[in-house]
């Protein structure tokens, strides 16, 4: 194949987790398909999703507390490992919110290496540090800088003067309609709604969602909300949930493959205060079930097609988003029109589509 003898790695906290976590290991297997010498450096030692590739894992197997000395001389193998492989482009998506974290990184980790970050959230302390005018410089001299979204990079990274940005947006794999179905016996085929992904209330908002469910009254009429994930908030929201009345319409799963979940779902919702591209819509649109979301940068304008595909609530009231609920579920023939079009609206982002995407980039960059 034409790409086989260059080399790209992928740099990322872990392969679990998340959506930005679940792009790259996606991510991965899109290149391993092109032809690309694929491999993955993992800071965590985290594994949850599948890969292609040869992978690195500098994570800490038994977790041993860390000084700044020994973790340097951690993560300079990391630079062995480069150099060793002949790395000819490092595709970076770690979150970067410490200035001079990232200095270092850029200048000796990654130092004659060709770079591209990804921006995976509006959330320009995660990707810009605290520095983000400093910063920007660093990213100037990068190949490329790759947003998920055009929000991101139309709309936030022109602002601190990157103009080496273009978006590429996560891809979703067609092959999820086939997981095989996990019996779920708290929940109700079709009568039930579903939000998931990381419990941690300060970005997913759960306790908005919560609050719209119980205003709606749909548990009255024994619709159930599902919440699925793990995360640092999970014990806090069910001692919430255990002094309302809809108490015992709200299902709490663990963290598990959710797709067969998702595929059973009467629609899936998203609360967050932010995101970068909100996979949880696009793979439950690829499943054909509809979804109801804020109106958030970044991301839900560039999948959900309002009244098409979903509903988009334009402010974070708890009555408005109560009332799309309602709508939602008490409104057959839209519900039933947007799930019609659920699969369709987001063909562009399947991966073949995504696939050609960064391989034009790439071509561009390691030729």
């Amino acid at each position: 194949m034409q790409n086989t003898h260059k080399k790209i790695c992928i740099v990322t906290i872990s392969l679990a987790k998340g959506g930005a976590e679940r792009s790259c290991a996606m991510l991965s297997e899109m290149l391993y398909a092109e032809g690309y010498e694929v491999h993955i450096a993992i800071l965590n030692n985290e594994i949850d999703y599948h890969y292609k590739g040869t992978l690195f894992n500098l994570g800490n197997r038994k977790k041993p507390k860390e000084n700044i000395a020994t973790r340097t001389k951690r993560l300079l193998k990391l630079r062995k490992y480069l150099k060793k492989n002949k790395i000819d482009l490092i595709i970076d998506h770690r979150t970067k919110n410490d200035y001079y974290r990232e200095l270092f990184y850029h200048n000796v980790l990654y130092k004659g290496f060709k770079k591209i970050y990804v921006v995976h959230s509006a959330n320009t302390n995660l990707y810009l540090t605290k520095q983000p005018k400093k910063f920007a410089k660093e990213y100037s001299l990068n190949v490329a800088t790759v947003g998920v979204s055009d929000y991101i990079s139309k709309e936030i990274l022109p602002q601190y003067r990157i103009h080496n940005a273009v978006t590429i947006h996560n891809a979703f794999d067609p092959s999820w309609a086939t997981s095989e179905a996990i019996v779920a016996p708290e929940l109700k085929p079709h009568n039930y709604i579903l939000s998931y992904g990381r419990i941690d209330d300060t970005v997913k908002d759960f306790t908005f969602l919560i609050n719209a469910f119980t205003a709606s009254n749909l548990w009255k009429d024994g619709v159930q909300l599902a919440i699925l994930g793990n995360g640092p908030d999970k014990e806090m929201l069910q001692q919430f949930v255990a002094s309302l009345p809809s108490h015992n319409q709200i299902v709490f799963l663990p963290q598990q493959n959710p797709f067969p979940i998702v595929s059973k779902a009467q629609f899936v919702t998203l609360t967050s205060r932010f995101e970068g591209f909100p996979m949880v819509l696009v793979e439950a649109l690829s499943l054909s079930v509809p979804v109801v979301s804020l109106d958030i940068v970044s991301g839900p304008s560039e999948i959900i097609e309002h009244r098409k595909n979903g509903l988009l609530v334009a402010k974070r009231n708890v009555s408005l988003f109560a009332e799309a609920l309602l709508e939602m579920h008490n409104n057959d023939i839209l519900r039933e029109f947007c799930k019609a079009n659920s699969k369709a609206s987001v063909s562009q982002f399947s991966i073949s589509e995504i696939s050609k995407k960064w391989n034009q980039i790439l071509q561009h960059a390691v030729r």
